[in-house]
């Protein structure tokens, strides 16, 4: 009786040991993006509340200037290249014009290189369609061709309409 005991206790043990590695092989983009979403949020918040004040020009079209507290957002790269110093990956801040969201802060870069600030999310994509009902959207999408794993939030104000968007993301390999 007693080795019997002796064994079930050593086969508990040797199962615990073996399954303890199993939640660092699953990590990986999903738990990325979760991480980065919430080190933007946070970021974000530190500077103020999210609002709206007038209008500014950004890659040639004017949009409404989206504020954090007393900083504004709009052609403006700190926030988001802090979340991609600190969690890799790609940040921006989308802002709402119309029924479009346009990238004001972005580290997403076109083909050329350049940021790609003014331009908007695919307006059929799934992550509009989730912002669109107020709702968070967490997945695969394509991002001006290429395939990312991501995460978009809905920012809003103090009235809590939905004036913009936040934006984590890693290019799959």
């Amino acid at each position: 009786m007693r080795t019997s005991t002796l064994v079930v206790l050593l086969l508990f043990f040797t199962a615990e040991f073996t399954v303890l590695p199993l939640p660092q092989v699953l990590a990986g983009p999903a738990e990325d993006v979760q991480s980065a979403m919430q080190f933007l949020k946070s970021k974000a918040a530190a500077l103020g509340a999210p609002s709206i004040k007038g209008d500014d020009t950004v890659a040639g079209k004017t949009v409404p200037a989206l504020y954090f507290g007393e900083a504004k957002m709009n052609n403006n790269f700190s926030l988001v290249d802090e979340v991609q110093r600190e969690k890799g990956g790609t940040a921006t801040i989308f802002v709402k014009n119309g029924d479009d969201f346009v990238r004001v802060a972005t580290n997403v870069k076109k083909d050329d290189g350049s940021r790609a600030i003014g331009t908007v999310l695919d307006p059929k994509g799934k992550a509009i369609a989730a912002i669109a009902k107020g709702e968070s959207f967490y997945g695969d999408v394509d991002i001006l061709g290429k395939p990312y794993t991501t995460g978009y939030e809905p920012i809003r104000d103090a009235s809590n309409n939905i004036i913009g968007v936040y934006y984590v993301g890693y290019l799959k390999t």
